[in-house]
């Protein structure tokens, strides 16, 4: 048996896990980067409305922790946890990839996406106050579907055989 047939289901299994957390970590940062730009500009003129500013910036956040918790029940499911490392086909690691997937890249792409509705929701903070929570539900569509990225994941890897 060679090395890759040895290890190459688990390294095939933590590539998955890895880009989940990782991607959407990326994306989380992107996306809050985006919205904190368009925060620094409001809050230059009126410091007052940091609170509001923080909880737009804020929700391209939570698709790098929907990562962290992809990683971590990849991880448990795979058994590493209990201190040895699994041994598992190729085909059986790219069941975990597999599974890792939705999150990885809804995780990245929805974090983008609501950096950038978030930071068109600092504008209506900004020119209509008593109106931001209307942006506020805009940023909460786009995280449907980074909760259904994390949904799909985690039936994957929980009812996976």
């Amino acid at each position: 048996m060679g090395l890759f047939e040895q290890f190459g289901g688990v390294s095939m299994a933590l590539l998955g896990a890895g880009l989940a957390v990782g991607l959407s970590c990326v994306g989380s940062a992107k996306g809050t980067g985006i919205a904190g730009e368009a925060g620094t500009g409001l809050l230059s003129q009126d410091p007052s409305k940091s609170g509001k500013v923080m909880v737009l910036q804020l929700l391209p956040g939570t698709q790098g922790l929907y990562g962290l918790v992809v990683f971590f029940v990849c991880l448990a499911t795979l058994g590493l946890f209990s201190g040895g490392i699994p041994e598992m086909t190729v085909q059986q690691g790219c069941k975990y990839f597999a599974a890792c997937m939705p999150m990885a890249l809804g995780g990245l792409l929805s974090a983008i996406a609501q950096g950038r509705v978030a930071a068109g929701s600092i504008n209506i903070l900004a020119k209509k106050p008593d109106d931001w929570t209307k942006g506020l539900i805009l940023c909460g569509i786009v995280e449907f579907y980074a909760i259904l990225s994390l949904l799909a994941s985690m039936l994957m890897l929980l009812f996976m055989k």
